[in-house]
């Protein structure tokens, strides 16, 4: 693979499209209509049906509780709900609503039948997810005036609505909010074509041609997750771009991956780390959370929220009453004996493409 000097030569040819946030750019990649969205198939017949129902009635459509792991397309699904309905699209998260009045504005300012997304809806404060009892079920928002013995209960009505509240923590939203829901959608991790269609579809957009067998090894490392494999995308053009070569290939993702320090099942460095921890300081697990983040020098809730849930997913950690441990599948991966006794060094390759 030819080398460049990463100095002068990539200063002269990057795009201007490097100059914008990474989030601009990422949503020039999402798609604006349902049959534009790839993958969650099931899904996606059911709400074209909720839709179309909706739009013959010249109805909001019922509100929507969207669950599932990070990336997959719930906030990029509520915009194109909105999109398919013709209606406005307000957008906001649960940790942005401090007080019952930065609710009651958002609400009372929402046009006809207007969809509005609240992400991560679970961290909802208690006083605000009571206010939307009411506003969910009859349109409508309660104020008390005065105080003390003069004080009287006014409700203020508001245009029917669609709220879509997001969540990768379905468990830690309350029944009485949840089943005010009337159509739940579950995001799942993508399947492999699905994936490879994401990469051609992106691909065209920012304009760079992607070799099949390409867009095969970058989906298996991609987490089967859109927003995780359109950002590796975008890695590999900068790569193909600043090495000259025409498409992205087979080859250039290798090496790109490698220099992401990004394997075959897209295990990132700190997601080996945390493996080999397992296996070569605890003898395999079990460990608890709370040792295993002092050891790797992170938080409990990093663990347990950014890394664990992939390594879980692809069967390489199990989570017992007793700790963490290490699979069969884990050993494996890193090239390590599954006889290998604690505190030994690392065996093998970390699964990198080094071929």
């Amino acid at each position: 693979m030819k080398t460049v000097d990463w100095t002068e030569e990539t200063r002269d040819i990057l795009h201007p499209e490097t100059d914008l946030p990474e989030d601009s750019r990422d949503y020039a990649l999402r798609p604006a209509k349902l049959d534009e969205f790839l993958g969650q198939a099931a899904m996606k017949e059911n709400l074209a049906i909720f839709i179309a129902a909706a739009r013959q009635r010249a109805e909001s459509l019922d509100h929507l509780f969207l669950t599932g792991p990070p990336g997959l397309g719930k906030t990029t699904m509520a915009r194109i709900i909105a999109n398919e309905m013709g209606v406005d699209f307000t957008e906001t998260s649960a940790p942005a609503l401090e007080k019952a009045k930065d609710l009651v504005g958002i609400l009372t300012s929402l046009k006809q039948n207007a969809v509005f997304f609240i992400d991560e809806i679970h961290r909802l404060r208690p006083e605000i997810e009571e206010k939307l009892y009411m506003a969910m079920e009859d349109y409508e928002l309660d104020f008390i005036i005065g105080q003390g013995p003069g004080a009287r209960t006014m409700r203020l009505p508001l245009k029917p609505f669609t709220l879509a509240g997001a969540t990768t923590k379905a468990g830690m939203v309350s029944s009485p909010l949840i089943s005010r829901f009337g159509i739940s959608c579950r995001f799942s991790l993508y399947e492999s074509a699905d994936i490879e269609a994401i990469i051609r579809r992106s691909a065209a957009i920012l304009g760079i041609s992607i070799d099949d067998e390409a867009a095969r090894l970058l989906s298996t490392s991609s987490r089967y997750t859109p927003r995780v494999t359109n950002r590796l995308l975008r890695r590999m053009r900068d790569y193909a771009q600043v090495q000259k070569l025409p498409s992205i290939t087979r080859e250039s993702v290798r090496d790109g991956l490698n220099r992401l320090e990004i394997d075959e099942l897209g295990l990132e460095r700190l997601d080996r780390e945390i493996l080999r921890m397992i296996i070569e300081r605890y003898g395999g697990g079990p460990v608890g959370a709370e040792t295993l983040a002092i050891s790797m020098g992170e938080s409990v809730d990093t663990l347990e929220d950014f890394y664990e849930p992939y390594l879980i997913q692809t069967g390489l950690l199990q989570r017992t009453p007793r700790g963490r441990i290490a699979t069969s599948l884990a050993y494996k991966h890193l090239n390590i004996e599954m006889t290998r006794i604690a505190g030994s060094p690392a065996a093998g390759g970390a699964g990198l493409f080094n071929i």
